[in-house]
């Protein structure tokens, strides 16, 4: 079905794939990963053919459909949010576009109407007919309400656009289907019904995300691109873990065994090579030497930042409490929060669920005092000392400034090398802390963002979706990080693995600007939520 050999791709100095050849199984689904920068989208661009690489060739069957979930809402702009779904199948496209115009002519000339008798057939045999309601199931499986459906894509709320992409490409039903970060931006329910779908998809998948239930939820394989190199394991990501593991442990064994080995003959021609009565042996041991191969073991390229918050002052039992708080905007037209009493204690890890657009953020900045309440008060512990991390980073960075700059301007008490050393443990080596905060990608800004917040000595720390923007190590970081924090934490994600692992206290927040105070992890929530909607 589908097949690489041999690609090899340079751009600059920086190799990216040098003689990568993977056979994909049909039928199975594979989790692209690598530490950023390896090229996991420039791999899906290049099976595409979007992306033409230096050497090696790619095999697709000439009968197979290929999809691939593209960023590019706006080409369809002026079109309903039903129509840019059926594009995702260009033959039903075709057919339905002249099917509506020979229709809207009214007089038909003989030609025409054979003609489009024909299409009715055609239209007939690829179940044009129910194309509506397949389009509809996918775009509500994907959290859009039906009211959207007929609206312009220019219309509708930002956060859907990219999700009639996926829709798109669900409705195209390829037998090789390409997705790049098809996560982004979904909230944990939505993720859930797209993980159920590929599932039990037949085709093959290749995939590059960042989220680790996602990845283990539905990936057969994963294919790891490490030293421009690409290597499959048979497995989810949990086992690739474990498998990767368990073969760098063998070979630094392997290793060590070859290197005292080495030692012993070398010992040995040390003392007996100039003996003549041992120089037959000391020729034989120096052969040996010479033909060992002492393969050098390359660190893997995934770096893993160095993240901790350290409170500076013991946190007291109370933090925070909310009173009859209530949230809305267009000057009080649309309520996101309403009559919120909630009162939070220290040591508590708190997941804020909802859909999309609920007011997941609007709470946030309430707990972070960059928004006031409509009505109703927090009150604060007096041991407080509060760090956020907002969903968009860009909003508390100072154009202009360069990282360094940005973070001793925040910590004018530490010496540069200290500065320096803090951009060090969170990956900004050598000349990035000269980058200017501008140019930061998402999760450059996350990361540094994150710098700050440590070295305020939080014993509250509040992180607004921060699992959207960086990648698989540091996600792992901030979630190990986070579970060995001593203080309270509030925390808005998408990611499954990161809230199941650290919440103790779930808030879900609805459309109708109510919410749901649940006491007990993730997964003890859902069978409780469950329950009740029976």
């Amino acid at each position: 079905m589908l097949s690489v050999k041999d690609i090899g791709l340079t751009f600059g100095h920086k190799k990216l794939f040098e003689n990568v050849s993977v056979v994909f199984t049909p039928g199975a689904r594979y989790g692209i990963i690598g530490a950023n920068g390896t090229g996991k989208s420039t791999f899906l661009r290049i099976v595409s053919g979007e992306q033409s690489a230096d050497k090696g060739t790619i095999f697709l069957d000439p009968k197979a459909k290929l999809g691939w979930l593209r960023q590019d809402h706006f080409r369809f702009d002026n079109e309903t949010v039903l129509n840019a779904v059926y594009q995702g199948d260009a033959k039903l496209w075709k057919i339905m576009k002249q099917r509506e115009d020979l229709y809207a002519k009214g007089d038909m000339t003989d030609e025409e109407a054979n003609l489009l008798g024909e299409l009715e057939g055609e239209f007939m045999e690829i179940d044009g007919y129910s194309a509506e309601s397949k389009a509809s199931e996918f775009l509500v499986g994907l959290g859009i309400p039906a009211e959207y459906h007929n609206q312009l894509m220019k219309e509708i709320p930002v956060q859907y656009k990219f999700r009639v992409l996926i829709a798109q490409i669900l409705f195209q039903k390829p037998e090789v289907m390409l997705l790049d970060e098809p996560t982004n931006n979904l909230d944990i329910k939505t993720i859930s019904w797209l993980e159920e779908y590929l599932t039990d998809y037949d085709g093959t998948i290749l995939i590059v995300s960042h989220d680790r239930h996602f990845l283990n939820a539905v990936c057969t394989h994963v294919a790891d691109i490490d030293y421009s190199e690409m290597r499959v394991y048979s497995g989810d990501y949990d086992y690739y873990q474990q498998a990767s593991a368990i073969s760098k442990d063998q070979k630094l064994t392997d290793q060590a065994k070859k290197e005292k080995k080495a030692a012993e003959l070398k010992s040995f021609i040390a003392r007996f090579g100039a003996n003549k009565s041992k120089a037959r042996q000391a020729t034989s041991r120096q052969k040996q030497l010479d033909n060992m191969e002492m393969e050098s073991i390359r660190p893997s390229s995934r770096v893993f930042p160095r993240i901790y918050f350290k409170p500076r002052r013991e946190l007291g039992k109370d933090v925070v409490r909310l009173e009859d708080v209530t949230a809305s905007y267009d000057g009080g037209q649309t309520l996101v929060l309403k009559k919120m009493n909630l009162f939070f204690s220290a040591g508590e890890r708190v997941a804020i669920i909802g859909p999309s657009g609920v007011g997941k953020t609007t709470f946030m900045r309430l707990l972070a005092g960059d928004l006031q309440p409509n009505s109703g008060q927090l009150h604060w512990g007096v041991t407080t000392a509060r760090a956020y991390c907002p969903q968009d980073t860009k909003q508390t960075l100072t154009k202009g400034l360069t990282l360094f700059q940005w973070l001793h301007d925040k910590h004018p008490e530490l010496d540069m090398g200290s500065v320096r050393g803090v951009l060090g443990r969170m990956l900004f080596t050598g000349e990035d802390g000269d980058k200017k905060t501008e140019v930061l990608s998402g999760g450059e800004g996350v990361r540094l963002t994150l710098s700050n917040m440590m070295l305020n000595e939080p014993n509250v720390v509040l992180l607004d979706e921060p699992t959207s923007h960086l990648d698989l190590e540091s996600i792992e970081a901030l979630n190990e990080a986070l579970k060995l924090f001593p203080g309270t934490s509030f925390f808005v994600s998408h990611d499954r693995q990161f809230v199941s692992s650290l919440a103790n206290r779930v808030i879900e927040i609805f459309p109708d600007g109510s919410h749901q105070d649940f006491s007990g992890n993730y997964e003890d929530y859902l069978a409780w939520s469950a329950k009740q909607k029976k």
